[in-house]
């Protein structure tokens, strides 16, 4: 029985919404990779799924890569008819492919972010210029495992290349809002907000024709999902929703208030699916994982989030449903209302979020974070084989960007004993911070576990195994 240590994590810095966490990095060359990767993220600001993506992709080279050294995985999308001889699988060699395939893989997905990227492989030794695709040696392992994944990818209705419509990632299915900043003419559809001089724009409200990892389709768990609440047939529902938000606001201390702000991950950060990589880089230093078990953990909890994205993206779009934000100032507009702000017209009310964010520019129902923490909590933990996780974070007093210098009044530690822990955290976070109303919460967490188990039996297939868990090798 593995003794799981408990490990705490103190951040100098304010939140993840504002800044990196102070997680340790891990020792393998997994984690530096997964770094660079997240680092890219932070610079270039993509989506949430375009994260999840990015990540997938990125782990998915590195482990079709790795492949060529183990003796039973099979890649998926690399597959070579022979393996390398048991002399030539060495650290040294793994290393050396897993980072060919992670710099060309980066530098494709973040084009202008390859300085970093060739900086990093003259840190670890290696030369950036070698473009070897002769497949006996590690470059031209890494470099083939990559191009393998890419071109399957670059035509997976993500539209990165632009090809579908121009611009990368850009929409090419035509959505359009039913509402504008200043008219409602549904209640019960999305309305895009004004926040300074710019209107929100709804982020791939195509992603649910991406290609999946392990789902059937986008939208497989679709018909699983209660109809939200509506405007004009449930009034009671609808309103009973809104209240419950505004029972959170106006009862907000200073830990749940932290709680909102800690998983905002806002347009500054490595984003919900990046969060989950810095919790996945925990596991693998308290647990001292070698190359073998990061390459593998990395890939199967990456690709579960992507299926997590493809999944809530495709809901998003399909019930394109109305924000608390929306909802509330509509409902209660010219009453008063008990809040954060305090005694204030239902009309001027606001979630507990950056005045630069005030609500992610998609639709509510589900709850990204909600789907994408709880398919990575499970993903961790049927690869730990336990839901023990022990990390921490403390958050220093006043360092609230909502309320700078008064939240918290003094530092407040958040600790996860398990990976649901985190999970259910990171999905009522979204409540607490009035983004989500309880559905889009709840039924996102039912959905994001059967995506991790699902996601999880097609990476124990790919890895050779016939149980749960990993392997010691």
């Amino acid at each position: 029985m593995k003794i799981i240590k408990t490990i705490s994590y103190t951040s100098a810095m304010v939140l993840l919404a504002a800044t990196q966490t102070a997680f340790s990095a891990g020792n393998t060359v997994v984690t530096k990779w997964n770094e660079a990767a997240l680092d890219a993220i932070r610079t270039t600001h993509p989506g949430p799924p375009i994260v999840a993506r990015s990540l997938a992709i990125t782990h998915t080279c590195m482990y079709d890569a790795w492949t060529a050294y183990d003796n039973k995985a099979k890649g998926a999308h690399f597959v070579k008819k022979t393996r390398l001889p048991s002399s030539e699988r060495t650290v040294a060699n793994k290393e050396k492919a897993i980072s060919y395939a992670a710099h060309k893989c980066l530098s494709d997905l973040f084009p202008t972010e390859v300085a970093k990227f060739n900086a990093l492989m003259a840190t670890l030794g290696y030369d950036a210029n070698d473009n070897s695709i002769n497949v006996v040696t590690p470059a031209g392992i890494g470099h083939s495992a990559a191009k393998a994944v890419l071109d399957f990818r670059h035509h997976d209705g993500s539209n990165q290349l632009g090809d579908l419509n121009p611009g990368a990632y850009s929409d090419y299915t035509g959505y359009a809002p039913v509402n504008t900043p200043t008219t409602i003419n549904d209640p019960n559809r999305w309305q895009p907000l004004q926040i300074g001089a710019n209107v929100q724009k709804f982020i791939t409200p195509h992603w649910g024709n991406v290609t999946p990892y392990a789902l059937k389709s986008g939208s497989q768990y679709r018909k699983t999902l209660p109809n939200p609440a509506d405007f004009y047939t449930e009034p009671a529902r609808y309103d009973l929703q809104a209240l419950q938000v505004l029972e959170y606001s106006a009862h907000l201390t200073d830990e749940k208030k932290v709680i909102a702000e800690y998983w905002a991950d806002g347009p500054s950060s490595e984003l919900p699916p990046g969060h989950w990589a810095l919790f996945a880089e925990l596991v693998s230093d308290r647990d001292h994982h070698t190359v073998d078990q990061d390459v593998k953990m990395f890939f199967a909890m990456t690709n579960a989030v992507l299926d997590a994205s493809i999944a809530s993206w495709d809901a998003k779009r399909f019930f394109d449903y109305v924000r608390p934000v929306t909802a509330i100032n509509l409902l209660f507009a010219g009453q008063t209302v008990q809040s954060w702000q305090g005694s204030i017209d239902g009309a001027n009310w606001k979630p507990y979020q950056a005045a630069d964010v005030v609500t992610p520019p998609f639709s509510e129902y589900v709850s990204g974070h909600s789907i994408f923490s709880a398919a990575a909590a499970e993903t961790l933990k049927l690869f730990t084989k336990n839901d023990s996780f022990g990390g921490s974070v403390t958050i220093p007093a006043g360092s609230s960007r909502v309320e700078p210098g008064l939240v918290p009044s003094k530092d407040t530690v958040l600790y996860w004993a398990t990976f649901s822990d985190a999970a259910d955290e990171a999905g009522i976070s979204r409540r607490f911070g009035g983004i989500h109303f309880i559905d889009g919460d709840l039924e996102s967490r039912k959905i994001g576990r059967e995506i991790g188990t699902q996601a999880w039996k097609k990476s124990q297939k790919l890895f050779g195994e016939e149980e749960n868990g990993h392997s010691d090798d």
